[in-house]
């Protein structure tokens, strides 16, 4: 997952109609297979995220090796959030500026329920995950 910087992130905009909607998002990795990525308050993402934090998202489609992933997102607060802001920052340093300079700028961790790891080529990999 480390070797990525994008994910194609699927959120939920009204949970009646179940519309969803998808971004693509730059991605951090922590150890814990925990992602990190920013957003602006005004993107429709932010609210569904806030609303609705349960996502999905796929990482990496080249060669028909793929990455789904599911998870439970929040928006860091404080202080005590900052190790995952350095985890975003390490692979995103312009992502400091960003930060300092973006109205509304704001990040969020996804915590891990579910991972599938799909290879396509001789010979076929398919791993699952459950946190």
């Amino acid at each position: 997952m480390r070797g990525h910087r994008l994910a194609a992130l699927a959120t939920v905009t009204d949970p009646v109609t179940g519309q969803p909607e998808a971004a693509i998002v730059g991605i951090a990795v922590t150890p814990e297979l925990e992602i990190v990525f920013d957003t602006v308050r005004s993107a429709r993402k932010y609210r569904n995220l806030v609303e609705r934090p349960r996502v999905a998202l796929v990482i990496g489609w080249k060669h028909e090796t793929t990455i789904q992933y599911e998870g439970v997102a929040r928006e860091l607060a404080g202080p005590e959030d900052e190790r995952y802001r350095e985890v975003y920052y390490s692979v995103f340093p312009e992502g400091r500026e960003r930060t300092a300079s973006w109205e509304g700028l704001v990040h969020f961790v996804i915590k891990p329920t579910w991972i599938r790891y799909s290879n396509y080529n001789e010979p076929v990999e398919i791993e699952e995950m459950r946190f």
